[in-house]
């Protein structure tokens, strides 16, 4: 049985640290599940959330977090696809509508009634969290809680994203941005059969790029640097992923598509980015946005780690460490994903 309060790290006011506070441990109602949380990544966007970076923002008090893993300690009514004591996950995606043409048509991540995980309902930088039971990700019960944790959001989107390019196997891809997210996805790449060539500012990214199977490496800073990436995919990138939170990275790699191309955006910095309308009309360049992923996205990139092909690097830290981590995350000083230890299976 849950107690009846739990830790919380709580948003109060934008732009202000996070409080560790004790407050009261939800009840799950209908269609949901209460999970005891083991371990939380922290993502950038749980950076934007708490900045209050975004046009449509959070309401607070609030609790951020949604790459929570955890275990089932309660059901709400009606629940009959969990029981108690299932690893599952709770992800960005909380839960959508189910019956808009978007749902329907397994779009559910484009929904415009969704609520999202730490975002407009509570998410996991608690002991305790509430799960849709529809929406959860199904886990296997011999989980790495600490290192499945950065596949319900950082994974799953750059799995999507790469899929969202197009690039066939043997073809290349060039990752523009080797933080939280680019580390997965060079893994999910190289794992699909894709040829890849990462980008980043910072020489230790650079160093962790080749070291999970990327084929080159180039410093974004290099004046060469567009022509670094052409020589080494022969004339440009089949599929370009940008999962950097910098405008510049979104011009940039917009020169090394190749023709017939297409660039998926993930990152969400604050701001635009110039788009050449000659170039993408004469080289027939497509440029998608690409948000997170389908419960059938999440699977599969579950199952991609679950085997062992996809290992984040992680870093462990405690939940009263949040705040270090959030800045951290903004001066871009964090190689490869945090995850936080909340609790015990």
């Amino acid at each position: 049985m849950a107690p009846r309060t739990m830790k919380a790290a709580v948003a109060h006011r934008f732009g202000e640290p996070l409080r560790i506070e004790e407050v009261p441990v939800p009840a799950p109602g209908r269609g949901e599940v209460l999970v005891k949380i083991v371990s939380s990544g922290v993502c950038h966007t749980d950076v934007h959330a708490v900045d209050g970076d975004w046009p449509v923002k959070p309401q607070p008090p609030f609790i951020p977090g949604h790459e929570g893993v955890g275990v089932v300690v309660a059901l709400g009514e009606g629940v009959d696809n969990l029981k108690v004591g299932d690893a599952v996950g709770i992800a960005w995606l909380h839960d959508a509508c189910g019956h808009c043409e978007y749902c329907i048509t397994g779009w559910e991540t484009l929904c415009e009634a969704q609520h999202d995980s730490g975002y407009s309902v509570n998410g996991s930088f608690a002991e305790y969290a509430i799960g849709n039971a529809a929406y959860v990700a199904r886990l296997p019960k011999d989980v790495d809680y600490a290192a499945m944790a950065p596949i319900l959001c950082a994974g799953v989107t750059t799995y999507k994203g790469i899929r969202e390019t197009e690039a066939r196997p043997g073809e290349w891809i060039a990752i523009s941005g080797i933080g939280g997210l680019g580390h997965l996805a060079i893994q999910y790449a190289t794992a699909m059969g894709l040829n890849v060539v990462a980008v980043d500012v910072a020489e230790e990214k650079l160093a962790l790029a080749r070291k999970l199977g990327a084929s080159a490496a180039v410093d974004a800073r290099s004046p060469n640097a567009v022509e670094e990436v052409l020589d080494a995919t022969g004339g440009g990138a089949h599929g370009v992923l940008v999962t950097a939170v910098s405008p510049k990275a979104f011009s940039q790699a917009l020169n090394f598509t190749r023709r017939r191309g297409t660039m998926s955006l993930v990152g969400l910095p604050p701001g635009d980015f110039a788009t050449p309308i000659f170039d993408v009309v004469l080289k027939r360049l497509t440029i998608r946005g690409s948000i997170v992923g389908t419960r059938k996205d999440l699977a599969e990139a579950v199952a991609f780690a679950a085997e062992g092909k996809v290992v984040p690097t992680i870093e462990r830290r405690k939940l009263e460490d949040v705040n270090d981590v959030l800045q951290g995350l903004r001066e871009g000083h964090i190689q490869g994903r945090v995850v936080l230890d909340i609790g015990t299976p």
